[in-house]
């Protein structure tokens, strides 16, 4: 038989536990370059800058149609 629990977890001691597992929403500031969203402290993903320099090169996505 495996291990199981000698007494019933209470609403108050799962719910204690749970507490912690909440999920946050991420801080999102407008890039000076092209001023789309992004995570602060990280390369923009539309226009590649950083910091007023380009990091990396993005390359253009061209729309299908």
């Amino acid at each position: 038989m495996p291990p199981l629990p000698k007494h019933k977890s209470s609403k108050a001691r799962t719910r204690k536990r749970r507490s912690h597992m909440a999920l946050t929403v991420p801080v999102l500031v407008a890039c000076p370059q092209c001023h789309s969203p992004r995570p602060s402290h990280q390369v923009c993903p539309v226009c590649g800058s950083y910091r007023g320099r380009q990091a990396i090169a993005v390359e253009k996505v061209e729309a299908a149609g």
